[in-house]
């Protein structure tokens, strides 16, 4: 990866470069970021942990750097897994919705080419997307039990460090210009 200086944020909005994805891959990506969600930790347990439709939609939002197309993203991709989850229908789009559009949000203001940068957007909205996800589960669902804190954090550090070798994986897909 090559870096425009050791500048992390962007003077105006101008200076973010939008990347350009071929059409199938908004198709076939997140469409396989389902199937692992929902198939993989049948066979692996250990990986129940990985939030794989999150990271897609983080990645696709923050690199268009447009809040409308996050949010698009975001609200079906979420209904999509809502779909094929066990859970009621709508709560996950509701949330990758709202991280859809802060994540565009947030790429437009920063330079989402480092890493690091990369590092911190995935654990922020992974915790982001647990915390609304259990805030709905108790105002739409009336489930009630306290948020696991800890084990939030670990699972959104260790999803942070897969987010950024899936990104690397998921810029060699971009079109060239």
């Amino acid at each position: 990866m090559t870096y425009s200086g050791d500048r992390m944020l962007l003077s105006n909005q101008r200076e973010g470069q939008v990347s350009r994805f071929h059409a199938w891959a908004y198709i076939v990506v997140p469409l396989l970021a389902i199937l692992f969600q929902v198939y993989v930790p049948m066979f692996f347990q250990f990986l129940r942990f990985v939030e794989m439709p999150l990271l897609v939609v983080v990645y696709f939002s923050i690199m268009q750097r447009n809040q409308i197309t996050g949010l698009t993203i975001g609200a079906l991709v979420g209904l999509a897994q809502d779909s094929l989850s066990d859970s009621p229908l709508g709560m996950y789009g509701i949330v990758k919705t709202l991280v859809g559009y802060f994540a565009a949000s947030v790429g437009v203001r920063l330079d989402v080419e480092h890493s690091l940068i990369r590092l911190l957007l995935c654990f922020f909205f992974y915790i982001f997307h647990q915390f609304f996800f259990w805030v709905m589960s108790h105002a739409l669902l009336a489930k009630l039990g306290p948020f696991d804190w800890p084990g939030t954090v670990v699972q959104a550090v260790l999803n942070a460090i897969i987010g950024v070798f899936l990104f690397s994986f998921l810029d060699r897909l971009r079109e060239r210009s």
